[in-house]
């Protein structure tokens, strides 16, 4: 009994004493205003994988795998300025840090990432605007990304080289990418800046909890009721780059006691003109949420967002126009009836609704289970001037009618039309300069021309010849997914996601507006053109459907082009992170099937009949099937020092777009079309301490097997004889290789509480690898067209997409009053054109029989084949603001002014391709007077400002 006795106290004895001998950091983190605990503030220890949040009291506690001796502890929440607390762990003690305190940031970057790059991504992506990445990067606190997110993004710089198709976004852990050409389609959820501030952001291939990823990133943006903290919050903003004006109103209850919980917010952006004229901008935007916790295992959150944006185009112009009238051009736009009003609108109104179910099977296992579905349509339009009437000449059919292009920066209006031969005589300056007064005085659209013109044929009995037609994207789509995180062990983590989509895209042209006229032949105009076939050929061979033919449409009719693509993809991926003291590791993988099918609804006359060479009825299904494999590590060389590094090697499957080289007309698929092979390496050397953190990364990306589809009028093509080398074609390139390889470096440094230096560097060399494939196809001629080999010349081309290099160096400075301000110098250079594909094929050295130009000059050639590289320039920024607590209101306001000393500079452009052959190039540009066809350019805006006042409740 003593001995039992004994054996009892040593054991509580030992107990009492592995307890104290616990090693153990814990604390409490609390509002540096209110003083109130602050939940789920992400608590890390840097340079380990030790992450936690904290509870409802504010309170966190590590007691497993703490790393002793000196430690950083992190703290962060979005909405709060991220701090950093040096500590010194002990073994067998405990740290007990109570009363830390978050400061609400109010300098909202989210709000200034919207505002210089969503609005503009809701352009077309014949624009040049839509590839931009930043938005992936706007919720990462690297040092670097955030350079590239908010002082680089009005370049639209490419960290690595890479646009947005190559970066994930999701909501809710649900995919947003479209499958038409793989980018996140910013305007869907446009607008909604205050429950977007929780966004997990992973960047490139590193470990990702909800899919295998992309080069770009993954963003996943968390729209739940529950993780919003209650309040509400009314702002003001006014700015004079996308909109003029900006009000939002959202208020989130938090958690309540019955278990509910609920989110809404309702914001409009309105303004006649952004810096570019003419862009009018008209958007609504509305969101709710309202979850159900209906036990301590499951929850279930309903999400519904409705942004509908409408807004007005620009376009690239050429140095002439530039020169003329300065970068805030834009030919879209003309006055009617005392206002603007843009010919080419482009229309979002996509809902998107889901229902997410949470479990908890265990402390240790967590299963997340979604459903989402879109719907809606996308509409850009532009003026129709093939406007015809049918009348009967000798028993046959005969089509009247056609307009000359109404754009007022049409080649024909320009000075260096008149001008373009080698000796212009009095008359041609002459007419110069009446083109050139004309221009500068006026060089907007006449809407009263368009209307008198139909005015006249309507007297007539004809038909419109004018129309406003619309490009309408009609998507209806579901998504469902389901994602499983679970702790195999206390260092083994699995993740593992199912995800299936499926997709009906029905694309149309729609008459928008007649413009007067009381009706529109639904005819091609052009195709009477062929003086070597019969009237009724050409008749049927202008219908845009033989089962309807020479039918008068209306108002609200499909008309030109009518077909649906149904797509199909299902993937599977699974990860496992390992982590241990000195290193963590992962491994991941992915397998996919992608499904593409065209039917056509309409028989059009130049591709009639039905299967894969038809345009009616369904086309061959296209099937893809796509793996990745990935895998990283990060190598703890001290508490302060890392090593990272990530590799992958994956197979993507080509968009929509890129799988059909004239979806509007026929089911043709493209020729050797693949999917791409994708490789990748970055290798980073992390520094992190309480004062300076910095990044040193070196990464290589290679592809090969890409595929890209163009579309424009070009002159002159060699081989199809004289005078017959005109033609509006599909240019299809097949087996793409590019190289994309470079440094990133990023620092900043807290010198003092209040002074933050900062500074990012990027040095890249974006190239293609190999000449690769091109064909072309037209109505205008039959099959495929190519030349010499069938390649292009396009090795060691640089591939066009924002500046290859960029530096940044900048301050901020916030105040214990609540006020700041930040100042950025940005250094961009090593900008190059998007290069003609069809100008370095074999087309350019062979005349009209396909022979070489007998005054071909190779060193000539070089010189007017030589890549563009624009200017290098420098933009300075400032950013401020100040905030109040007035009783439990906080008054606040942030303002920005980007570009402050207005520098001119180019942000991309692109060679035409209408004259693509030696002879013709090289007349355009040995012209005294400038050439007719030069390059086209996207330059970036003057000094813009954005202003936001907010209320926060």
């Amino acid at each position: 009994m003593k001995k039992s006795f004994l054996l009892f106290l040593f054991g509580i004895a030992f107990s009492f004493l592995s307890f104290t001998q616990q090693t153990v950091v814990r604390g409490s983190v609390l509002d540096g205003i209110t003083g109130e605990p602050i939940p789920d503030v992400t608590v890390t220890i840097e340079g380990t994988e030790l992450t936690m949040t904290t509870d409802g009291k504010g309170e966190f506690s590590f007691t497993s795998n703490v790393p002793l001796g000196e430690q950083v502890l992190k703290i962060e929440k979005v909405g709060y300025e991220t701090k950093r607390y040096p500590i010194v762990v002990n073994e067998g003690k405990t740290v007990d840090i109570e009363g830390m305190t978050l400061d609400y940031d109010p300098t909202d970057k989210k709000d200034l990432y919207t505002i210089s790059i969503s609005d503009d991504n809701l352009n077309s992506e014949d624009d040049g605007l839509t590839d931009n990445i930043s938005g992936l990067l706007q919720a990462s606190r690297d040092v670097f990304l955030s350079a590239a997110a908010f002082g680089f993004s009005a370049t639209f710089f490419r960290p690595r080289g890479l646009d947005n198709a190559n970066g994930k976004v999701l909501i809710n852990g649900v995919e947003m990418n479209k499958q038409f050409n793989g980018r996140p389609q910013w305007g869907n959820w446009g607008g909604l800046n205050d429950v977007q501030r929780n966004q997990e952001f992973t960047m490139g291939m590193s470990a990702n909890d909800y899919n295998f990823g992309d080069l770009a990133g993954t963003n996943n943006i968390v729209m739940r009721a529950s993780k919003y903290r209650k309040g509400g919050r009314i702002s003001y903003a006014a700015a004079n780059r996308s909109y003029q004006g900006r009000i939002m109103g959202s208020y989130s209850s938090g958690l309540l006691a019955d278990g509910w919980s609920y989110s809404f917010l309702l914001s409009r952006r309105f303004g006649n003109q952004g810096y570019i004229d003419g862009t009018l901008y008209d958007a609504n935007s509305f969101f709710v949420a309202i979850e159900k916790k209906i036990n301590d295992k499951h929850s279930i959150n309903f999400t519904s967002i409705y942004a509908q944006n409408r807004r007005g185009r620009s376009t690239a112009i050429t140095q002439e126009i530039f020169d003329l009238k300065g970068r805030q051009y834009n030919p879209f736009w003309g006055e009617l009836n005392g206002e603007q009003r843009n010919s080419r609108i482009r229309e979002i109104k996509e809902p998107i609704i889901m229902l997410n179910h949470f479990w908890d099977i265990s402390d240790k296992v967590r299963l997340n289970t979604n459903i989402a579905y879109q719907f809606g349509e996308i509409a850009n339009t532009r003026i129709d001037n093939g406007g015809t009437r049918l009348v009967n000449v000798d028993g046959e059919s005969v089509f009247l009618g056609g307009a000359r292009n109404p754009n007022p920066d049409y080649y024909q209006n320009l000075p260096s039309f008149f001008l373009q031969d080698p000796n212009p005589t009095a008359f041609d300056y002459q007419q110069a300069f009446i083109a050139k007064e004309a221009f500068v005085n006026d060089g907007q659209l006449d809407w009263n021309n368009l209307y008198e013109g139909n005015a006249t044929l309507r007297a007539q009995g004809g038909n419109s010849l004018y129309a406003i037609q619309a490009d309408v994207i009609e998507d209806d789509q579901i998504t469902f997914n389901t994602i499983l995180d679970a702790d195999l062990a206390e260092n083994i983590r699995l993740n593992t996601a199912l995800n299936y989509r499926r997709l009906n895209s029905q694309n149309y042209a729609r008459v928008e507006d007649l413009l007067g006229g009381t009706g529109y032949l639904d005819v091609d105009f052009f195709a009477e053109e062929d003086e070597n076939i019969s009237d009724q050929v050409a008749a049927d061979l202008a219908q845009s459907d033989l089962r309807n033919p020479n039918r008068i449409v209306g108002e609200g009719d499909r008309y030109k082009y009518n077909y649906e693509i149904d797509a199909e993809v299902a993937s599977a991926f699974a990860q496992a992170q390992f982590k241990y003291n000195k290193v963590d590791f992962y491994l991941g993988g992915n397998i996919s099937r992608t499904t593409y099918q065209r039917n056509g609804l309409f028989e059009n006359g130049f591709f009639s009949g039905g299967g894969n060479n038809g345009s009616f009825g369904k086309g061959e299904e296209l099937k893809f099937t796509n793996y990745g494999v990935k895998g990283g590590f990060t190598y703890k060389i001290t508490g302060k020092h890392l090593l990272v590094a990530n590799t992958s090697m994956f197979t993507k499957a080509p968009g929509i777009r890129n799988s059909y080289s004239n979806a509007r007309q026929t089911n043709a698929t493209v020729t050797g079309l693949e999917s791409e092979d994708i490789q990748s390496v970055d290798v980073s050397y992390i520094y992190r301490s309480p004062i300076v953190k910095a990044r040193l990364t070196g990464f290589y990306s290679g592809f090969k097997n890409g595929s890209d589809i163009g579309f424009y009028f070009t002159e002159d093509l060699a081989g199809l004889g004289v005078d017959n080398g005109d033609a509006f074609v599909q240019e299809v390139l097949t087996n793409v290789e590019r190289r994309h390889i470079g440094l990133e470096f990023g620092i900043e440094a807290q010198v003092t509480p209040t002074i933050k230096l900062k500074g990012a560097a990027s040095v890249g060399q974006y190239t293609f690898q190999n000449n690769p494939n091109l064909y072309l196809t037209s109505v205008n001629f039959p099959g495929q067209l190519t030349f010499g080999d069938g390649t292009t010349n396009l090795k060691n081309v640089h591939v066009a997409g924002g500046p290859e290099r960029a530096f940044q160096l900048g301050f901020e400075y916030r105040d214990p009053d609540f006020w700041n301000i930040g100042v950025t110098s940005n250094f961009f250079s090593n900008a190059y054109i998007d290069a003609s594909n069809l100008a370095r094929s074999a087309n350019f050295t062979s005349d009209f029989d396909g022979n070489t130009f007998n005054d071909f000059d190779p060193v000539l050639a070089k010189e007017l084949l030589k890549q563009e590289q624009f200017d290098s320039y420098m933009l300075v920024n400032v950013i401020g603001g100040k905030s109040w607590k007035v009783d439990d209101y906080f008054i606040g306001f942030f303002a920005t002014i980007n570009n402050v000393f207005d520098q001119d500079y180019r942000t991309g452009g692109f060679e035409q391709s209408r004259l693509a052959n030696f002879r013709r190039i090289k007349e355009d540009q040995s012209g005294d007077n400038g050439p007719v066809f030069g390059s086209r350019y996207f330059f970036g805006n003057g000094t813009t400002y954005y202003l936001n006042v907010y209320v926060r409740f």
